[in-house]
This record gives C-alpha cells, sequence and structure tokens, in this order.
C-alpha cells in the first residue's frame, strides 16, 4: 500500500462535508499533491472527473469544458453529489474569475459538484484566490515530507534525512548518489524554477534569479544582506530585484529568506534575509562533497544539522501558520524565534559544543519569550527534534 500523509484524511472529511466550500490544495512540485488527491477519490464513493492544467492553452474555455464534463457524467450517474478536482489550476491566466463564475452558477441552482484545485504556485493561488474567490474556499496546504514521514515510508535515518533530505521521488536513488545529485537538479531544481516561476512569472533577469537561488542554497542557515550578495553576482540589479526573487523562490517552496524579529513590522521587512532551504535535497545536490565526506568533518556537518532543523520549521510554520524569524543585535544572535498568537518561542541550535550561545541571554532579557528552546548537546537531540511537532510548544 502506498503511504499515506496525515493531510489525507482531513481531504476525505472534507470531501465526505455538504458542499460548501472550494477545496484548494497547494504546495510545492514533487510533494504527492495529485497522489495524495488520488487517494482520497478511492477512499470515496463518489463519483469524480479529474483533469490537469499542465498543457493548457485555451484557458478559461477549458475550465469551463471539464466542469460540463463533470455536469454531464452527474448527470448520467444521477448522483447527488460528484467531485471536479483541476490539477495545476494556477497555470491558467485568470482561472479564477471562470471558477467564481461556474461555482456560483452551480450554487444557484443548487448543483451537486464539489471542486478540489490543486496548484504548485502558492503566490499565483493566492492572488486568485484573494481577487476573485473570498469566502468560497478553504487551503490545505501539503509540504514538503518531513523527517518522520521519509523515516516511515522509506526507512531514512536521521543522518540520511539531513542530506538527503524529503523529496519521495528521489527516495529510491540515495544509494547512487551521483544519479540522485542529477535527479534533484534536472528534474526537481530545473522544473520548479521554469514551469511554477518562469513560465508564469515576469523575470527580467532569470540568470541573475537562479545565481540568487544557487547562492542562497550554499548560504542557508546565514544571515546574509542583499548588498552584499550583489557583490557576488556577475550581474547588474539592485536590493529591490533580488528581494522580489527571493519573494518568487519562496512561494515555489525552494528557498525562504527569513526576516529578522524585532516586533514592529516594518523593520523585519528591511532587516538582511537569513536564507533558509526548504528541503535538504536543494542543499545537497548542488555540493562536489559526498554524503559520508561531509558527515566525516564535524563543523560542516553541523551546518547541515542546523539547516535540516530550519527546514523543519520553515514547513511547519506553513502548515500551522506561525511566524518564523531570527534575531540579532550587535553580536547577540537567536538562530530561530517562533511567533503566534502573541505567544514567542527563542530556539537555539548547538551542534558545536565550543560555539557561544550568549544570544539566548540576552533576547530573553529584552523580549521575555513564552519559552526559550536548546537543540543539540545541552537540550533536545536533534535526532528527536526532527519528529517534533513543532505547532504543540505553543501550548
Amino acid at each position: 500500500m502506498a503511504y499515506q500523509r496525515p493531510q489525507l484524511q482531513q481531504v476525505i472529511t472534507r470531501l465526505k462535508e455538504p458542499r460548501r466550500f472550494i477545496q484548494v490544495l497547494y504546495g510545492p512540485r514533487q510533494v504527492g499533491k495529485t497522489t495524495l488527491i488520488t487517494q482520497a477519490l478511492g477512499n470515496l464513493e463518489i463519483p469524480n472527473h479529474f483533469a490537469s492544467a499542465d498543457l493548457v492553452t485555451n484557458g478559461q474555455v477549458w475550465i469551463e469544458q471539464q466542469w460540463e464534463v463533470a455536469r454531464t457524467l452527474a448527470a448520467q450517474s444521477k448522483a447527488k453529489e460528484f467531485i471536479l478536482v483541476i490539477d495545476e489550476v494556477q497555470k491558467i491566466e485568470n482561472w479564477s474569475e471562470a471558477v467564481k463564475r461556474l461555482w456560483d452558477r452551480d450554487s444557484l441552482s443548487k448543483g451537486p459538484i464539489k471542486v478540489v484545485l490543486l496548484g504548485s504556485s502558492r503566490l499565483l493561488l493566492q492572488q486568485g484566490l484573494t481577487e476573485s474567490l473570498a469566502g468560497r474556499f478553504e487551503t490545505i496546504y501539503l509540504g514538503h515530507w518531513s523527517f518522520s514521514e521519509m523515516r516511515d515510508a522509506f526507512g531514512f535515518t536521521p543522518e540520511q534525512f539531513v542530506w538527503f533530505g524529503g523529496y519521495p521521488g528521489a527516495a529510491s536513488l540515495i544509494h547512487e548518489e551521483e544519479r540522485w545529485k542529477r535527479y534533484v537538479v534536472d528534474s526537481l531544481i530545473e522544473t520548479s524554477i521554469t514551469r511554477d516561476i518562469l513560465l508564469l512569472t515576469r523575470v527580467d533577469k532569470p540568470a541573475l534569479m537562479r545565481r540568487l537561488f544557487e547562492l542562497g542554497c550554499a548560504a542557508s542557515g546565514q544571515i546574509l544582506s542583499f548588498t552584499k550578495i550583489m557583490g557576488q553576482l556577475q550581474d547588474v540589479g539592485n536590493t529591490v530585484t533580488l528581494a522580489h526573487y527571493l519573494e518568487l523562490l519562496e512561494t515555489a517552496g525552494l528557498l525562504a529568506g527569513l526576516e529578522k524579529f524585532s516586533g514592529k513590522q516594518h523593520r523585519q521587512r528591511a532587516s538582511s534575509p537569513k536564507f533558509q532551504v526548504y528541503n535538504m535535497a536543494l542543499l545537497s545536490a548542488q555540493q562536489a562533497a559526498t554524503f559520508e565526506e561531509t558527515k566525516s568533518d564535524p563543523a560542516l556537518w553541523g551546518r547541515w544539522v542546523e539547516s535540516a532543523i530550519g527546514t523543519h520549521l520553515v514547513n511547519e510554520s506553513l502548515a500551522h501558520c506561525f511566524n518564523l524569524y531570527y534575531w540579532r543585535e550587535r553580536s547577540d544572535e537567536v538562530d530561530f524565534v517562533m511567533e503566534k498568537g502573541g505567544k514567542v518561542i527563542a530556539l537555539e541550535v548547538k551542534t558545536n559544543p565550543a560555539r557561544q550561545t550568549k544570544g539566548m541571554a540576552a533576547f530573553t532579557k529584552q523580549w521575555r519569550p513564552h519559552k526559550i528552546l536548546m537543540i543539540g548537546k545541552e537540550g533536545l537531540s536533534w535526532q528527536d527534534f526532527l519528529t517534533t511537532r513543532v505547532n504543540d510548544l505553543f501550548q
């Protein structure tokens, strides 16, 4: 039996409910959105129609055609409810207007069609949902696979997860490392950048964005100003352009730029970003060194572990809607700061016993957090933290 992600039961439960909202299932490429909705449909005795907009050229007309197919099939089956699934919907220009018109028509006529939309570009989905579909939808985020999932589905050890990350499609290749690297670079990274960003959004300097992605991955876990980054780029650009490109990479689930925690939104926006990959495969696949070589270097391996903690946090923050920052004042620094509902949690990762962590004391004095956590030698082991339900820490 194929592995079932935790969100499967949530999807099944919502589709069993009376028709009320459009269900929007979104997340990065290659995390199993299509597989999950296929599993959900297989667990329901409700007739359905699945359509992918991946190669569609006639846009809104195509959406209306698929909707009519669903209406026809529903009528033929005399079903009291019918499910229409549209995959990669964000690739259709002005998709939300067509969906709104057809959904409202069915609502008025009390039609039986329940709708599920799948998409891999968070930015384009959000734009369409907020512009046309306010009050008509619910979202379910399907993020990169966690260590617990990769362990249960593929037998990954914590160390393998730190290096190979959480792409299920690449799991069978980890014992052929060069092949695994080429697959991740060609089939995952390149496809995500090309199909989820460049084909859907205006990018005036694609080479600059690709270089930013490479530098950001290499600097995962580090704080770098855009001014400093510009000094490493062989292209003319400005900090506003780089910030925009980083936002596009973030909405594709590739690379995040964490902001500085300050309690004031305008100061957070103006801060230098702390780069963080969403999946460790994005970092490791671009390295010349191997898994064993990196693991045998304590300082280097510590960097990988710290970045893996970051991937766990950044994916949990999207799934459970809490804010994730870093904090730094002069020489004092805290690796991660989480905030939700007015509660603040500070987290320090210490894989190197010699590393000083006086920043936590300074942060605690200034901000009086709800909790402080140490990951590493003097606290919870990093292996255990990778299985932690981070949202529960706010309880």
